[in-house]
C-alpha cells in the first residue's frame, strides 16, 4: 500500500516549493529507489500543466565515473544540463542514496576537478534563482543508507523525514506559510544591521553584514526547511569555530572541523577525520576559503544530528556557515565551485550579538518574535 505521506510531500514540492504553472519546464531528478515519490511528483506536474523532464540515476554511477573517468571526462558537463540551467523554469531534486559511503575512497584531487568544472553552471543557476527566473527545491527520499547513518530503523527514519517535512499532516502547505510569517520576524531583526558576533565554547567569530540581506528559508528551496541566512561581507570574517557535528561533502564525511579566519579567509584548518580531503577541497579555487553563507537554524522539530546536512543545518539552536559560493540574493559576491555547509551547536553557552545587542542565547532568541 502506498504511503499517503508521499502524495502529500509531492503536493508540497510541486504546488508550494516550486509552485508549478502551466507550460513551466521542470527537471525532476532522483535515484531509481525513489520511484514512488518521483511518480507522485511527475503526476502532479502533469496535472498542473507543466512540461517535465525526468532523469533517473543509476546506483553507483558516480563511483564508476570517479573510478574509470579521465580528467577530461570528470570535467565534462553534458549539454542538456547546461540547457536546463539556462532555460528551464524549475527543478525538483531528490537525494536517494543506497550507499552514502560510496565515494569515501575517491582521491580528493579527482573531486576537485569535478567541482571546478561545475563552477559556471552553478553560478548560472544561482543567478537565475536570485532573479526568480529559476525555482528549485531539494529534498530526501528515505533509504536504508540514510537510516543507518542516523542509527535508526528504516521505519523510524521514514517517520523522522516525513514529520520534518509535514509537521501538520492535514495542512502541510498552510504550515509552511505560517512558518514563513513567523520566520520573517527574524529576518526583519537583522535588517539594516552591520556587525554580528557569535561566541560560545567552540566559537568566537566576528562578521560584517552591512548592505547584506537575510533570506527567509521557508520550504521554497529545501524540504524540510528552517533557517535564515545571509552572505557576510567577504573579507570581514575574523576568529575561529570548531563545528559540533560531522560534515559531509561529495559523499565524504569529515569530523571535528576547526577553522581560523583572518580578513575573511580560512588561514588554518584542521579536522579529526579526513583532514586531507578538507584541505584539498578548500583549495579548489579562489573563493573556496571564504564564507558564502552565515545562517541560523530555526527548525525546533529537528532536535538531533543524523549525518545529513539537509536536516542537520536546520537544527534549532545551531548556526552554520558555508565555505564557497554565496547566494546572490543575499548580496554575497563570493564565487566558487563549492558550497560546503558546516554546523555548530549553540545550545550550551552560545550567544549571538547584533550591533552589540544580545539577541540569541543558549540556542534561542531572547527577543519577542
Amino acid at each position: 500500500m502506498t504511503d499517503t505521506r508521499i502524495d502529500k510531500l509531492a503536493d508540497v514540492l510541486v504546488n508550494y516549493s516550486v509552485a508549478i504553472r502551466p507550460k513551466d519546464k521542470i527537471l525532476i531528478q532522483g535515484g531509481a529507489v525513489a520511484e514512488p515519490l518521483l511518480q507522485a511528483i511527475l503526476t502532479k506536474v502533469i496535472q498542473m500543466g507543466g512540461f517535465p523532464l525526468t532523469l533517473v540515476s543509476l546506483p553507483g554511477a558516480d563511483d564508476i565515473l570517479y573510478r574509470y573517468g579521465t580528467d577530461e571526462q570528470l570535467s565534462h558537463i553534458p549539454e542538456p544540463m547546461k540547457l536546463v540551467m539556462e532555460t528551464y523554469d524549475a527543478s525538483i531534486s531528490l537525494m536517494s542514496a543506497l550507499n552514502t559511503k560510496g565515494l569515501s575512497n575517491v582521491p580528493p584531487e579527482k573531486m576537485v576537478i569535478s567541482s571546478r568544472a561545475r563552477k559556471e553552471i552553478m553560478a548560472k543557476m544561482m543567478q537565475r534563482a536570485a532573479t526568480g527566473e529559476f525555482r528549485w527545491v531539494g529534498t530526501l527520499y528515505p533509504t536504508n543508507a540514510y537510516a543507518q547513518d542516523a542509527e535508526m530503523s528504516l521505519a523510524e527514519y521514514e517517520d523522522f523525514v516525513f514529520n520534518a517535512c509535514l509537521p501538520d499532516i492535514d495542512d502541510p502547505v498552510g504550515y509552511w506559510k505560517r512558518f514563513s510569517m513567523w520566520q520573517q520576524k527574524i529576518v526583519d531583526l537583522f535588517a539594516g544591521k552591520e556587525r554580528v558576533r557569535v561566541t560560545g565554547p567552540d566559537v568566537d567569530l566576528k562578521l560584517n553584514i552591512a548592505g547584506r540581506r537575510f533570506i527567509n528559508c521557508d520550504g521554497k528551496n529545501n524540504m524540510p526547511d528552517g533557517e535564515v541566512f545571509t552572505g557576510p561581507v567577504e573579507e570581514s570574517v575574523e576568529g575561529h569555530v570548531r563545528f559540533s557535528y560531522p560534515t559531509t561533502f561529495q559523499g565524504r564525511r569529515v569530523d571535528g572541523v576547526h577553522l581560523w579566519f583572518e580578513k575573511g579567509k580560512v588561514v588554518r584548518a584542521t579536522a579529526e577525520k579526513n583532514e586531507e580531503f578538507l584541505l584539498s577541497t578548500i583549495n579548489t579555487d579562489e573563493g573556496s576559503r571564504y564564507v558564502g553563507e552565515f545562517a541560523i537554524g530555526t527548525n525546533s522539530g529537528i532536535t538531533r544530528a543524523t549525518g545529513n546536512t539537509l536536516f542537520d543545518e536546520k537544527i534549532g539552536g545551531s548556526f552554520h556557515m558555508a565555505l564557497g559560493a554565496g547566494y546572490p540574493e543575499s548580496g554575497s559576491m563570493n564565487e566558487s565551485s563549492i558550497h560546503w555547509d558546516m554546523i555548530c551547536d549553540l545550545k550550551n553557552g552560545g550567544e549571538i550579538r547584533v550591533d552589540d545587542e544580545l539577541v540569541y542565547k543558549d540556542g534561542a532568541f531572547v527577543i519577542d518574535l
